[in-house]
């Protein structure tokens, strides 16, 4: 290609995305309030009838959760490709670059697929008043894998699972992570009512993995489960699952049936699954079980999996910005913990892997975010905290999360832009203290591309 054709390319790709971010796209709303009523499948029912229903050419698995369910997707598409299948997978946010929310086989679209995509999409566009973003990405995944011709895609919901864009597949298995709080203003301030939300993708006669949860959003989503006749599967009854051995690269644990639940015929786990994971933290271990779960309930389809394709799979997948370590001693750890629950967890993890090592803490959060939850989970391990912001829309500013720091007693300033807070951090740390960046995806990917970018 010469370096007029792929400045061309350039600028149609940006035109591209341009007109995909020109609809409702409630992802750069600093905050979602009321707007959950906008929220409904007619829409996103409507373009797929003027696709010819793309989304019906292909099989699927639909992962919805609090936290966990990209962890989740990836192990599960991993092992499938493993298996030698063409692997469709759909998450979001991205990181850095926008095809990465579409990927095949791991590879992500090419900006030229994506750019006549998207003009395939535009005049349709004109019959669907109101699309959202979101919708329209979603359409545009769908018509990708059904274009390509995969033999199954992996689909990841964006924003609760009942109203979501993505609920429009009638799956082979449905996958619901850990469920907390989090969207408050759109799904409910109960984890009942979250759990209604999310388990709004069980489907009739569809069976469901369900990953440990809160009894209060386990009841919830047993009695959907009952309700539409979903054979479900509960990870924290069905399977035992434990750590055997962990180093800053990866851990080993071991996943099988529990004793009671053994059945006559042969499956992943009727004697012990010793699975090596690159992801660090015990959550992780419960995404590893929970993937292995909707594993076993493919492999009941005749999908072919072997112990031994989802033991190499698993030692593969690489999801950044999950307890990320960019460097070990001292260490710097990305993580994209974005709820109260998620920085516990993060605080189990650090003082599981250093836990005798302090911390300053550089923090950056969307302003929908229940930030008292956080800071409440995450501040007693951290020395001292910089705020910062990163250039999403939705980031709250650096002094008013100063602000909200204050209280706690720990030394804190605020500094923009976050290069300069990632900068500042380090200085400080020196020698004897490590810096974790946490608080957002946003925030975490940022801190992922400036560290990269300092050469260090």
């Amino acid at each position: 290609m010469t370096d007029c054709q792929s400045s061309d390319l350039e600028t149609r790709y940006n035109a591209a995305l341009d007109f995909i971010y020109s609809f409702i796209d409630f992802s750069m709303k600093r905050h979602v309030d009321d707007t959950h009523r906008f929220f409904k499948l007619d829409r996103m029912n409507k373009l797929m009838g003027l696709l010819d229903d793309p989304h019906h050419k292909f099989p699927t698995v639909h992962v919805a959760g609090t936290k966990g369910k990209g962890s989740t997707a990836s192990f599960i598409a991993s092992a499938l490709e493993q298996a030698d299948y063409k692997v469709g997978l759909y998450t979001s946010p991205h990181l850095v670059e926008f095809t990465e929310r579409i990927q095949i086989n791991r590879q992500h679209i090419e900006q030229a697929s994506l750019i006549s995509l998207t003009d395939l999409l535009r005049p349709l566009t004109l019959s669907v008043p109101e699309i959202t973003t979101f919708e329209l990405t979603t359409a545009l995944a769908f018509q990708y894998f059904a274009q390509e011709k995969v033999d199954i895609a992996v689909i990841e919901v964006g924003l609760g699972g009942r109203l979501d864009a993505t609920n429009v597949i009638i799956p082979q298995v449905s996958v619901i992570t850990s469920i907390s709080y989090d969207h408050t203003a759109v799904l409910g301030n109960t984890l009942t009512e979250i759990a209604y939300e999310k388990g709004g993708i069980i489907k009739p006669e569809v069976p469901v993995v369900i990953a440990p949860q809160k009894p209060e959003a386990l009841t919830e989503l047993v009695r959907i489960a009952q309700e539409r006749s979903a054979a479900p599967t509960l990870v924290e009854k069905e399977l035992n699952y434990q750590e055997v051995s962990h180093t800053l690269h990866s851990q080993t644990i071991i996943v099988h049936r529990s004793a009671a639940r053994v059945p006559k015929r042969s499956q992943l786990t009727n004697s012990p699954l010793k699975l090596e994971i690159p992801l660090l933290g015990h959550h992780q271990i419960e995404n590893a079980a929970t993937a292995v779960a909707a594993l076993e309930v493919l492999r009941k389809k005749g999908w072919r999996l072997t112990r031994k394709s989802v033991r190499r799979s698993f030692a593969q997948v690489a999801w950044p910005t999950r307890f990320e370590i960019l460097r070990e001693s001292p260490p710097v750890v990305l993580d994209s913990a974005h709820n109260g629950d998620s920085m516990e967890r993060l605080r189990e993890t650090l003082d599981e892997y250093f836990p005798n090592t302090p911390f300053i803490l550089v923090f950056g959060a969307s302003a929908d975010k229940e930030m008292k939850a956080m800071l409440d989970a995450i501040l007693p391990r951290v020395e001292m905290v910089i705020t910062t912001r990163s250039i999403h829309p939705r980031a709250k500013d650096s002094v008013e999360l100063k602000a909200l720091v204050e209280p706690y007693g720990l030394t804190v300033i605020a500094i923009d832009p976050a290069e300069a807070a990632l900068a500042k951090a380090l200085e400080l740390a020196g020698a004897h203290k490590g810096v974790i960046v946490s608080g957002s995806m946003f925030i975490a990917s940022a801190g992922r591309e400036i560290y990269r970018s300092m050469g260090l």
